[in-house]
């Protein structure tokens, strides 16, 4: 005998009287016509037909106008939250309707920029900022000047031997080249500042001007500023602009500006509201060319800022008094110091006011995770030694040289004071003579570097070009640090060999190099054949700035 039971349908709510059962039919209907929309508008993008040589009355939702065009801008918006920034622009390029709907505030809550100083990028820069500039709420500007000197610096001949003549011809090229990207320089950043001074959402405000083309004996000549400023009108606009745009800001927890020409001055901060100043997070102020003992922010200042918890400075304006303030009671522990170190600055300011040990251990005693992050431009061996104080809790130091070498007593200080705090170490020589690398381990039974390698159990970064580096050493450190060694850049040119190894005919030095190297770091290992693809050597200043950004968000 079979028993046959009849289950029920579960019914929609409200579907038990006959008002329900309608409400419950227009809803189908709803859902219906917004299935129907869907599937017109992923035909638009996938770039199939409309379908409506078949069925072109049932895919008409709107009169004549196409499915994707009718769709309700909430939808669209919605839809493009999920595309990345280049699918967005070209899904906009659609109809007018998907071109209204692109600069929505919601879809740009982060504006990143890389900007050639060039004539060309103004007016898309200007299109970009005056569509998202007045609600976005990360802004982060990188001004890349290129090498229009195509010659090189002023004292690169770039060419021929054209004689006495062709020289001064050159150098007016040169100079015309000079202004025309200094112009244009200062007019990028007038746009961008302009776009922005009335937003009062800005959280983030991130500058990078390179200008190091400009800056060939580390200091911009006043003669090139004086003939593109005569008046300094454009240079005291940028800087009322960005006092203004500080003074209007409310929500700002993050402040960046780094080797940007004369924008900010020692009176910059004051136009932040207290209210702003003590909530602000990350300070990043980096400037070598201000002239004088005058700093772009004091000790008094610091005493607002109680938040901070990464701070960037040039290594002269962090004075032992500004060391005291961050190990107040009021002020929250500081976990990342960034701190530039310029030849430049050391020449025209004292290291006597620079904090001593005790300021040094009383900080980490205040904050057990603060880490600090050095670039040192062109600094001499004494000087370093007076800089490198034993109980800085140093994680990253990059040398980059033009004149001066770092010696194998400072490579031997730092391995042996911060050896349970070093991962990056970079070591960088820009020498013209590629014959005659200097030897860190000359005269010495033991090599600086492979003892680096070995007292710095944590060290995952190693970069170095410009200095002697053996094969046997090289092989040495692979081994000591193995796979945690996440990077090892070492240019060709750097790497020498003994005359045993070139004297031995059965075996190739460089596979052998190859070989162990890469067994030793557990993964294929090569050195670093192009100098010109490293960054940290053709741009030292945009790799230190970027470094120092992660180095502050990586808390």
């Amino acid at each position: 005998m079979l028993l046959f039971l009849s289950v029920p349908q579960p019914r929609p709510p409200g579907a038990r009287t006959r008002a329900g059962a309608a409400r419950v039919a227009r809803w189908r209907r709803l859902r219906l016509q917004q299935l129907r929309r869907l599937r017109g508008l992923l035909r638009v993008l996938r770039g199939r037909p409309e379908a409506g040589t078949r069925r072109r009355g049932r895919m008409a939702l709107c009169g004549q106008a196409a499915g994707a065009a009718s769709l309700p801008s909430e939808l669209i918006v919605h839809i493009f939250s999920f595309l990345p920034a280049p699918d967005r622009l070209r899904a906009s390029a659609s109809c007018s309707h998907w071109r209204e709907c692109l600069f929505y505030p919601a879809l740009w809550p982060q504006l990143r920029i890389c900007l050639r100083v060039s004539p060309a990028e103004q007016p898309r820069l200007e299109f970009l900022m005056r569509k998202c500039g007045w609600f976005v709420r990360e802004l982060r500007v990188e001004f890349a000047a290129e090498n229009y000197l195509s010659g090189g610096g002023p004292g690169d001949g770039g060419g021929a031997d054209t004689g006495t003549g062709g020289e001064e011809v050159e150098a007016l090229q040169l100079s015309a080249r000079w202004l025309e990207v200094l112009r244009t320089y200062l007019e990028l950043v007038l746009c961008v500042l302009v776009s922005i001074r009335n937003n009062r959402n800005l959280q983030k405000f991130s500058l990078f001007g390179d200008i190091s083309v400009l800056q060939q004996q580390g200091s911009l000549s006043n003669t090139y500023l004086s003939k593109v400023d005569p008046d300094g009108k454009k240079i005291k606009q940028i800087q009322q602009l960005f006092e203004e745009i500080l003074s209007n800001s409310r929500q700002l927890k993050w402040l960046s500006c780094g080797f940007m020409l004369e924008i900010v001055t020692p009176t910059s901060l004051s136009s932040l509201s207290n209210a702003v100043a003590s909530t602000m997070e990350h300070l990043s102020l980096l400037d070598n060319n201000i002239p004088g003992n005058s700093t772009l922010i004091t000790a008094v200042e610091l005493e607002r800022f109680v938040n901070l918890h990464s701070l960037a400075l040039d290594f002269c304006d962090f004075t032992a008094e500004m060391a005291r303030v961050l190990t107040d009671s009021n002020h929250v522990p500081l976990q990342r110091l960034s701190l530039l170190v310029h030849s430049v600055s050391i020449m025209h300011k004292s290291l006597d006011n620079m904090p001593n040990d005790e300021h040094w251990k009383a900080l980490s005693r205040k904050s057990t995770n603060l880490r600090v992050y050095i670039m040192a431009f062109d600094i001499k061996s004494e000087d370093m030694l007076k800089i490198l104080k034993p109980s800085v809790p140093l994680e990253r130091i990059h040398f980059d040289s033009y004149i001066t070498c770092v010696s194998g007593a400072i490579v031997d200080l730092i391995s042996r004071q911060y050896d349970k705090f070093l991962t990056h170490f970079i070591l960088m020589n820009d020498v013209i003579d590629t014959s005659g690398f200097p030897d860190l381990s000359d005269n010495r039974n033991e090599d600086p570097l492979v003892l680096l390698a070995w007292r710095c159990t944590k060290l995952s970064l190693l970069a170095i070009h410009g200095y002697t580096v053996w094969a046997h050493n090289l092989i040495a450190i692979a081994r000591l640090r193995g796979s945690d060694l996440k990077v090892l850049e070492v240019t060709e040119e750097s790497i020498d060999f003994d005359q045993g190894e070139l004297a031995d005919q059965d075996v190739d030095p460089v596979h052998n190099l190859i070989e162990q190297v890469s067994l030793g770091l557990g993964q294929p290992w090569h050195a670093v054949m192009d100098i010109e693809s490293l960054s940290v050597f053709t741009e030292p200043n945009r790799h230190f700035y970027r470094e120092m950004q992660s180095f502050s968000e990586d808390i």
